[in-house]
């Protein structure tokens, strides 16, 4: 009996360190090598300075910006409190936040639903065409820009779907305002 108990410990010992250490390290570092970009959480670095990541969403509220989807994400695409607000739709709290977005982001057209209502988890990067495309008039005004030229780099940021099948159409909220920044700039 006493010789199964050892025997039961060290292979809890033995398998607990090749699982749980081990690997994860060894699929680590061949992620690391082979795709550097993506195993570092494909972050966007601007003149030296960290920006963003492709991957989590982030608050962009000034006028002369495209706006991100609304985030349950704790204090707002807080990686750490990712989750959905799992708010009813009958909640008041959800109606009077659904409301307060209506009246921000209303220009007497029918607001996108992805610029009310938050993602699943809370950290969605991407909206719509449809939302990007709804908030043209107003990034456009706010930037002297003529509506075409914003138009057209929408649909330039568009990300068809995946394997053209898979997901929805989607525009990366940080990367077109970076390529707006980027047109001012020039």
């Amino acid at each position: 009996m006493k010789q199964h108990i050892i025997t039961a410990c060290l292979y809890t010992v033995v398998t607990a360190v090749g699982l749980g250490l081990v690997y994860p390290l060894v699929i680590t570092g061949i992620a690391s090598v082979a795709f550097r970009d993506k195993a570092d959480g494909q972050l966007i670095v601007r003149n030296g300075e960290l920006i963003g990541s492709r991957l989590i969403g982030q608050t962009f509220t000034g006028d002369g910006y495209f706006h991100s989807r609304p985030s349950a994400a704790g204090t707002g695409y807080d990686a750490s409190a990712s989750s959905g607000s799992n708010l009813a739709p009958t909640s008041k709290a959800l109606i009077d936040r659904i409301n307060a977005s209506v009246s921000t982001e209303t220009d007497g057209a029918s607001v996108p639903v992805d610029l009310l209502t938050a993602s699943g988890s809370g950290l969605d990067p991407d909206i719509s065409p449809a939302a990007a495309l709804y908030q043209v008039p107003r990034v456009a005004r706010q930037r002297h820009i003529p509506e075409d030229a914003v138009r057209q780099l929408v649909i330039s940021r568009i990300k068809p779907r995946q394997f053209g099948l898979l997901g929805e159409p989607a525009v990366d909220v940080l990367l077109l305002n970076i390529a707006l920044d980027q047109t001012r700039e020039r």
